[in-house]
């Protein structure tokens, strides 16, 4: 089973507690994981002060700072349980993307956990928000936390992805649930597993339309292929036959709606290598990234070598 070592917590510039810092402080107390948090702080008018009196300026920035570590050490210490190692830094930097990313790679987290930010759908369409690029950029695996009713998720789904050989897309869903299964097993919450196919829909729009082109033998060569997979994968996690969801329909619609009826505090999710100037991310992931009714966990695939 997959150990968690570190876990990176980015915390928002501004000195308040999000429910990022509640699911950090439970899945660092629950699996022995080392917490590190960090907050990017830069404040315009200092910078600018600095420019025609350094020294008088440097000292403004130092207890500005100096009031923003010792309020992220007591976060630290807030419901810190026996034995967990917390570490905080604040850093004087302007908070963007990327500085953020090179801070994440240098950490070499296992896990990196910051608050979902909800871009809108303009935004997104002139610029890549945060999210997105660590999504993108960040080696770990990412847990963007939209709510903290339950500081450990209690109720996990890990959604699979059957429809690619395992040889091409790196081992995915066996990442995926390794992790599901350990933060499951760390937290004492249940674990579901869900697949969606989506061999019978043409596209992966508003107007996919099911496609009546396959025969009733080839579409039931597909069901049982998948289904002999499917219960292959969760019978190796000893997940439960009534906790093994095999559903039809377009992943990103499926998920979000499935998650929301079973009302999962937690979803873990796989992205996949694309190679482009942008190397997206891959269209379920980031579909189901503004409209998720929960928490999601993103886990990358290994390397591909060459």
């Amino acid at each position: 089973m997959l150990k968690l070592k570190r876990i990176l917590l980015i915390a928002p510039c501004e000195m308040i507690r999000t429910p990022a810092f509640d699911r950090a402080h439970a899945l660092a107390c629950a699996t022995g994981a080392l917490l590190h948090i960090v907050a990017f702080d830069y404040v315009q008018v200092l910078a600018v002060a600095g420019l025609f009196d350094h020294d008088a300026m440097a000292q403004a920035r130092e207890g500005y700072l100096q009031v923003h570590r010792h309020w992220l050490e007591q976060q630290a210490r807030f419901h810190q349980c026996i034995g967990m190692q917390v570490t905080t830094e604040v850093v004087w930097s302007r908070s963007t993307p990327a500085h953020i990313v090179e801070y994440v790679n240098d950490f070499h987290a296992d896990l990196v956990i910051k608050d979902a930010t909800h871009v809108p759908v303009l935004d997104r369409a002139f610029h890549r928000p945060l999210d997105w690029l660590l999504l993108r950029d960040c080696p770990a695996t990412l847990h963007l936390v939209s709510d903290a009713k339950n500081s450990k998720p209690i109720s996990i789904l890990a959604a699979v992805d059957l429809s690619h050989l395992e040889e091409l897309s790196h081992g995915l869903n066996d990442r995926i649930l390794d992790l599901a299964s350990t933060v499951a097993a760390s937290c004492g919450a249940d674990l579901h597993v869900l697949n969606v196919s989506n061999w019978s829909v043409v596209g992966d729009t508003e107007r996919s339309v099911p496609t009546l082109s396959l025969d009733n033998s080839l579409s039931d060569a597909i069901n049982d292929a998948q289904q002999e997979a499917f219960d292959a994968l969760a019978e190796r996690y000893c997940i439960d036959k009534k906790r093994r969801h095999l559903l039809k329909g377009i992943p990103h619609k499926v998920i979000v709606k499935f998650a929301r009826q079973q009302a999962f505090d937690l979803v873990v999710l796989g992205t996949a290598y694309h190679h482009g100037i942008d190397r997206f991310i891959g269209g379920t992931v980031e579909s189901v990234l503004n409209k998720a009714p929960c928490s999601l966990m993103i886990v990358k695939p290994s390397r591909p070598h060459g």
